[in-house]
């Protein structure tokens, strides 16, 4: 594991970049401004490295705006309706950044937070633990909550990301990695022709804040019905209601693993580069979204745009606004528990297909 300055933010607290290899020429760098994953590299079919995620150059870039490139998000990834929700009666308030909702944390949340890093190399691989303290009323949270996550990389070609908490007031909690994914090695190129498989026969329905409505509502006969692997961009401008709602996909899946890390939850194949990712994980659901909202306005590595659906993201998470949702999973974490969750990323490569 490899360490370097990245930058310095305004009041002058240095950023560091962390960077894991491992004997097959993957290649992860990550920050400690946000946990970001600022870089994944792999090889195609032919040996060739490249970037596979979307993200800057600069850490002044990041600071600027940033649409959680690769961050830790936290306390609670995705939305909260009206940033508001009750634990055992008591109501909380949190900041809302997203209209009316609250997103990802908040209007400073992990994302933006400072992480402190230490080397947790072992036997199974090159590893950078990474550790933040939010204070009791951040964002609006209650409770002192400790976070740890921890990047692993192995020979076997898998990322683990293993996230562990403890609070001391009872909250809400749900984390999650927002890396952008294109696994072209181009990111001037789209991604509508990756190829991909969720197993999930369900998916929780959106209103048009793609806010859930409570409904989990089946895959089979929709857009949203990947149990087969097929094209992004087969049916990502159907006109099937939650389709428009999303502006595409922007949903979370019911995953049918049931928290087995044994079990493939998603798998996306590049069928030129030959590229495959494929997502395992401990959490209920994942949320598939497209870089819909990417608009060129951005500009990406090497000077690249960060264009309209030229990037994916496989978000591993506990439901959208589950606090407002008593069907849903329970995101509450209590002081005498310990929160813990695990995602893995392994990367692979199939060999040649014939030409279509």
């Amino acid at each position: 594991m490899q360490k370097e300055k990245f930058g310095m933010l305004s009041d002058k607290t240095p950023i560091d970049k962390f960077t894991l290899t491992n004997s097959n020429q993957v290649e992860v760098q990550i920050l400690t401004y946000g946990g970001i994953l600022h870089s994944i590299t792999t090889v195609d079919r032919t040996g060739r490295p490249a970037e596979i995620t979307m993200g800057y150059d600069r850490l002044e870039q990041y600071v600027a705006r940033n649409p959680f490139f690769g961050a830790l998000v936290g306390r609670y990834a995705n939305r909260i309706a009206g940033g508001t929700f009750a634990i055992d009666e008591q109501p909380c308030t949190l900041t809302c950044n997203k209209g009316a909702c609250h997103l990802h944390g908040g209007i400073k949340g992990f994302d933006k937070a400072v992480w402190h890093a230490r080397d947790a190399t072992t036997a199974n691989g090159a590893a950078l633990r990474l550790s933040y303290r939010s204070v009791d009323g951040e964002q609006g949270y209650p409770g002192n909550l400790d976070v740890a996550v921890t990047y692993t990389l192995d020979d076997l070609d898998r990322l683990h990301i293993d996230y562990r908490a403890q609070t001391d007031r009872p909250t809400v909690l749900n984390l999650t990695n927002h890396t952008y994914f294109n696994l072209t090695g181009d990111a001037d190129t789209d991604i509508l022709g990756h190829e991909l498989m969720i197993a999930a026969d369900r998916f929780t329905c959106i209103d048009e804040d793609v806010l859930p409505t409570g409904e989990l509502a089946a895959t089979a006969g929709t857009p949203l019905d990947f149990r087969t692997p097929a094209p992004i961009g087969r049916r990502i401008d159907d006109t099937h209601d939650q389709i428009q709602k999303g502006g595409g996909y922007d949903h979370n899946w019911v995953l049918n693993t049931s928290g087995d890390l044994e079990q493939i939850a998603a798998r996306v194949v590049e069928p030129v580069s030959g590229r495959v990712l494929e997502v395992y994980t401990t959490q209920p659901g994942v949320q598939f979204y497209t870089g819909n909202n990417l608009d060129g306005s951005l500009i990406g590595k090497g000077g690249v745009p960060c264009r309209h659906r030229h990037a994916f993201c496989l978000e591993t998470q506990h439901f959208p606004d589950s606090p407002n949702q008593p069907a849903f999973p329970s995101t509450v974490l209590r002081p005498e528990e310990v929160y813990q969750q695990k995602t893995i990323y392994r990367f692979a490569v199939e060999s040649g297909r014939p030409k279509m």
